[in-house]
């Protein structure tokens, strides 16, 4: 078994407030669930009106399957409407048995 960790580091550069940032960032995330059945969750910059990293997991039995994933995930983020992005870090990780 095979865990993938992708953080994404994201500017939303329409926001003018935290509310608005919410907003984009929950119709993503939601987005990125549904679609590719992956955990997703805001894990950094929660105070800046413009910037969000959101980390998604996935899991798989083979290293192509989770790589794979990961990439049609930052294509997905990357064409959505209102945010960009600027970074994007995966790490594979083999839990010990």
């Amino acid at each position: 078994m095979l865990v993938a960790l992708e953080r994404l580091d994201l500017k939303i550069p329409g926001c003018t407030s935290l509310k608005q940032k919410r907003h984009v960032v929950k119709a993503l995330t939601n987005a990125l669930r549904s679609t590719f059945n992956v955990s997703v969750a805001e894990v950094g910059h929660q105070d800046l009106w413009q910037r969000t990293t959101i980390a998604v997991a996935a899991v798989g039995a083979q290293g192509y399957h989770v790589r794979r994933v990961a990439r049609e995930i930052e294509r997905f983020v990357d064409a959505w409407g209102g945010v960009e992005l600027l970074d994007a870090e995966l790490t594979i990780h083999e839990p010990d048995d």
